[in-house]
Order: structure tokens, then sequence, then C-alpha cells
């Protein structure tokens, strides 16, 4: 076994592997960017090397960097986890050529397996059934047109040097086709330098189902069941369990040997994922989809089931063990993965960020972090957070169990996807296992539904209380109040607050925070009374919330999984509090880079005309004028960081 490993990854698979690393009593190395000085795999590691600046590309993507790391530490071997490195040729090669092992397959299979039209190829001649599609490598405009003509509508792009769900498209009707092949393009070559398509039938209803094997230096390949992965939103997978609810013993075995013989085509070594396509009303209709060469983000809920650490087995395959799996491979009830994203659904699950004010992890089930509380989350790299693993004798509850610990994680400073992940898992579809790619999509306006409690409204109101009140006057414990309120002829305040956007909520209060009645939007009066730690009374109802403030003024409130972010009115005059649809502020929909201004100030413009375009993780966002009006306050500049909700200028009405 290796003395020292380097990892060289970030975030919360940078922290897991470490963890099985020490567990084995070996040495580990991190590596980080300028940006992750202060996270948690950097304190996780014993030692920790500094390989570049912020941006992937000068860091944790530069070969040189890691590789000098590697061998300025004394590191023996290389971890590549998931996503940068992990399944670049070039880096494996280099790795080699140091003197490095590479915990990984071989260059060759990383190689064969990551190019999606030679995989197909390579796995077809192994007899593996492939969706119908192109065969040819580097297929022009027309011939993608021709190729499309032969296979018939629908129709599903891909870029074939990449996946994440990152360039693909579906393509209906006819008249779409060109310019999905020109926004593919665009987006595969922004991802991964490389624009090369393939075209594939689209299955209906299709389930996404994936298989992990296993392989030695010495021959020897295994599978451990499958994992489906068919809830995804915008072609990346966001919910993920073991065994999948779909599949019978045959189909599953099946699959496993096709997987393994996929694996033996290209001449695998070590940890990896052999994705296939299922037709959902079909279950004896599967295709391959692509390989995985290396471990895989839902990995948990495998090593759940069947009792293993793949890290663990991953290391020891590279140190030349053979066959270092368990000689019975039998799984043991069920495991379902969440992944929790700095995003907003409601937004087309636009990233987010922002510095971590309070995160408290749910007890009793798995957790993979890559955060601690005061942490910054940019839009430097991917938006997940953490993984939330739940396990169970069946299936029902394994959910049961994972939705309680969605409900009690805590995590306020930033916009994430627990409530909705939890609005998901409710859903009678998926409570029943009636799953496939494009239920999300479908159901996205339901799960996305969103109100804002008047407890809530009334917790902000008795914290913006709190704030008026002299902190040196002693005050009464607000749960002890007397019987009447004895309000007497005290006037009436009012004050505005705000959730997400330029939504107002109008509440009128009176009274102290120990001791008050408020009225929200002309209601009937209800009373409150509010403690600083977010115990909160509301008409009668006592409950806790998790409250945190900002460095900007905005309140956060958390409570079974949910989060709001207020802000009193006031705060919102500089931009002025237009309501939604008229002139005002543009505001950025969410942390990143300005790409293009593509006005001026004082010019003229047009509803629905194009003003910039903000870029985060390779995903673009397109402004666009609300109404006709003219330009002023100019405030974007190409090439500038914003963050979310900053103001890139305002229009002012014709």
């Amino acid at each position: 076994m290796f003395s020292t490993v380097l990892v060289a990854n970030r975030g919360e698979i940078a922290a897991r592997v470490l963890r099985t690393l020490r567990r084995l009593g070996i040495r580990s190395v991190a590596v980080y960017s300028d940006a992750d000085a202060d996270a948690p795999h950097v304190a996780a590691a014993d030692v920790a090397v500094r390989v570049g600046p912020a941006p992937a590309a000068e860091s944790y993507l530069s070969i040189e960097n890691i590789v000098a790391a590697a061998r300025a530490t004394g590191a023996e071997a290389v971890h590549p986890g998931y996503g940068f490195l992990s399944e670049n040729t070039d880096f494996a090669a280099a790795c080699e050529n140091a003197g490095l092992v590479f915990i990984g397959p071989p260059a060759s299979a990383i190689e064969a397996m990551g190019d999606k039209i030679r995989a197909k190829q390579t796995v077809s001649k192994a007899g593996v059934p492939v969706v119908p599609g192109s065969d040819g490598v580097g297929l022009t405009d027309d011939e993608l047109v021709r190729a499309v003509s032969d296979i018939g509508y629908p129709v599903l792009l891909k870029p074939s040097a990449g996946g994440g769900g990152k360039g693909m498209r579906e393509v209906h009707p006819a008249d779409d086709l060109r310019a999905a092949i020109a926004g593919a393009r665009r987006e595969a070559r922004s991802s991964f330098g490389d624009d090369t398509l393939l075209v594939e039938r689209l299955i209906p209803t299709p389930r996404h189902i994936e298989i992990q094997i296993l392989a030695d230096q010495h021959g020897n390949v295994v599978h451990l069941g499958e994992r489906e992965c068919s809830l995804q939103r915008r072609h990346q997978k966001i919910v993920e369990e073991a065994p999948s609810p779909l599949l019978t013993e045959q189909q599953r075995a099946a699959m496993g040997a096709a997987a393994c013989d996929a694996a033996r085509a290209c001449g695998y070594v070590g940890a990896g994922t052999v994705e296939f396509i299922v037709a959902g009303d079909r279950p004896d209709d599967w295709f391959f989809m692509e390989m995985n060469t290396r471990l895989q983000v839902e990995h948990p809920v495998t090593e759940e089931v069947y009792g293993v650490d793949l890290v663990e087995l991953q290391l020891r395959v590279a140190a030349g063990d053979e066959a270092p799996w368990p000689a019975e491979l039998r799984p043991h009830g069920h495991a379902v993965e969440v992944r929790v994203y700095a995003e907003d659904p409601a937004s087309g699950f636009l990233p987010t960020g922002g510095r971590v004010l309070a995160w408290r992890q749910p007890a009793g089930v798995r957790v993979d972090s890559g955060i601690a509380e005061g942490g910054l989350v940019g839009s430097d790299y991917d938006p997940m957070l953490v993984k939330v693993i739940a396990h169970g004798a069946d299936r029902a509850e394994a959910l049961r169990r994972l939705d309680a610990a969605l409900a009690d994680t805590v995590l306020l400073g930033l916009g994430t996807n627990i409530g909705f992940l939890r609005a998901l898992l409710a859903d009678p579809d998926v409570r029943a296992g009636n799953l496939d790619t494009g239920l999300v999509g479908r159901r996205l306006d339901a799960l996305t539904a969103s109100d804002l409690p008047d407890d809530v409204v009334g917790l902000a109101t008795g914290l913006a209380l709190l704030d008026l009140e002299p902190a040196s006057e002693p005050l009464a414990d607000p749960f002890d109040i007397p019987g009447g309120w004895r309000l007497g002829d005290r006037a009436w305040t009012t004050r505005r607050l705000t959730t997400g956007g330029n939504t107002f909520v109008e509440v009128r209060y009176r009274g102290r925070a120990a001791d008050a009645e408020i009225s929200i939007d002309g209601g009937d009066p209800v009373r409150i009374s509010t403690r600083r730690d977010g115990r909160h009374q509301h008409n009668g109802v006592t409950r806790s919330y998790a409250v945190a403030r900002d460095a900007d003024g905005l309140v956060w409130i958390g409570r079974d999984g949910r989060t709001w972010a207020l802000r009193d009115h006031e705060a919102l005059d500089t931009v002025g509090g237009h309501s939604s649809g008229a002139g005002g502020p543009v505001l950025s929909p969410m942390p990143g880079t300005v790409t293009v201004v593509a006005v001026s100030e004082g010019e003229a413009v047009t509803a629905g005309q194009t003003l910039a375009v903000v870029e985060a993780m390779k995903m673009e966002h397109v402004l666009t004028a609300p109404i006709d009006g003219t330009v002023s306050e100019l405030r974007a500049r190409v090439g500038v960081n914003v963050a979310k909700d900053a103001v890139l200028m305002i229009i002012e009405g014709s």
C-alpha cells in the first residue's frame, strides 16, 4: 500500500477521499487554489500545497502544477476524485511519466471511453447494445442533418468529448435542428474545448441506470449492482438510489454482465461506471450510453448497500492487489442520495453563492460535505456543496429517513435546493418509483411553488423590532407573557419587507418584540413574541427557527429545510423598488462574470433586446430589456465579477 497519496481535487470529494486515507493510515496531500486556502479539505490533509489562483485552468486543471506538488511532497500516487483532471488522458500519462501511480484506469481506457463515438464503437464490438445513432467522427452540420433524417425524430444531440449534460439538446421538430446544432457546438466548445457532436435516437420516458464495476490488474472484473439516476435537471443528476425500483433480478444480471463486458473491451482497471438508458415502459430495452472512467458522485449509495469503501478498493487495485473486494458481493437494504446545490430551482436552477452563515448537518445519516461555516461559496467551481445519503431496510424507509434529514439541515447565507429536494421526494410518482429523466421538468412549477408563511414574516418583523430596541435596556422573557396584551392605544407603524426579486410584503406593527401585534398585507392583527435566538411565538404557536444576518443586511431564516432571505424595504431604495415587468434596475440573476455588455449609457432599447450576458460555471444567462426605454446608470463592465442581485444598469421607461 502507498505511504503518501495526493488528492488532486477539492470540495466534498477531496474531503471524502482524505477520510479513507486517514482511516488507512496513509499520509495525505491536498492541493488548493487561492479561493480554497481556508477550505475544509485543506485542514483535513496532513500536507496542503497551493497550486495556483482561483480559476480552475490555472490551479486544479494545471497538470504541471499538480504533478509538481506530488513530487515535492513525496507522494507515490495521485487520486483524481471526479471532475477536473479525473478523465484526462494527458494527466494520467503525466503521472506515469513522473513515476506516480494514477489511481484510475490506464490512459488508453480513458481515451477509448472518453470519446462517446469511439466508446460506442468499442462496446458494440463486444456485443453490448448501443442506442441507434450517428457512427462517424467529426461530422459536419450537414452530415448531422442527414444522420437525423436516417434516425428519425425525436433525437438527442450530444457532445462527444464530455458529460454532465452540458451541450445536450433534444430536438423534436425539424425546424429546430440547425439552431440546436449551433447551440450544442457552442456550449461543447466552451465546456470541453471540442465541439464534435453525435446524434442519437431519443428514447421516450427514459430511465438512467448505471452499473458500478471494479476491475483489477489481473483480469478480474465484477459489478456491484446498479444505481438509478433518473431524477435529473438540465441532464444532470440530483437524486440517485440503489438498487433501482425498476429492474428485476434477471434484468440486473444482464445489465451487470454487459457492463463487465464493456470494461473488458477497453482493458479497464479500477472503479468505473457503465451507464445505460432504459425505456421506462420496456425495461428489457436498454442501451449503452457511456462509461465514466472514474469514481461517480453517487458512489455512496453503492457503498451503503454493499458495505464497501470504493475509495479503499481503488487504492488496493492501484497498489496491485488481486480481487481486493469481498468474496461475496450481496446488497443489503436500500440507499438514496441527494445533491445539495447552491442554486435557485425557481429561476431555472441558476447558481447562487455567498458566505455560509450557518451550517448544521443532520444526524443519523451519511453526509459528504465540502463546506464549513464562514466559508465563501463563489462562482469559480461547480455549485454542488453537500451530499446527504440515507440507508434503510427498504426504499420507503430510506426515503423517509432522507426527508427527515433534509428537514433537519440548516444551511443559511445562500440559496440552495434543499426545499426543492424535499418537494421532489414527496412527489407521488417519486414515492412509487415511477421515474424518468423528464419528471423534474414536467413538475417544475409545482416543485418550485413557494410562499412566504405569515410566521416567517412575523419573525422577521420581531427581529427588526429587536434591532430598534436599546440593547442595554433589560427585556422581559418574551415567553412569559401575562394574560392580556394591554397594547393600549399605541400607534401602528408600517414596515415593508421583501423576499426574492422586488415582491413587497407590507407589515403594520405596534409594541415591543417581546409583546407585539402585527398585520400582514392588511390582514387581521395577530400577536407575536420574538427572541434573538430565533424562538418565536406567532398567534399562540411557538417554534424555533435558524436565524442569521449577512453583511448586506439580509436576514436569513431557516425552518424544515426551507430558507427565506428577507430585507427591509428601505434597503431597496437605492435600486428603485419597481414592480416586476416595469422599468427599473436590471439585476444579475446569479453571481458570475459579465461577459457581454451590449448597450451603452443613454442608448434607447426595446423590450426583449439583449442588454448583457452573465456567465457562471460555463452557464450563460442573457439579460434583456423589460420594456421600451433608455439605459441609465450603466454599471456593468465586461470581465467584472458581480454578485447575485447586483445592479447592472437602470432602464427608464420611455
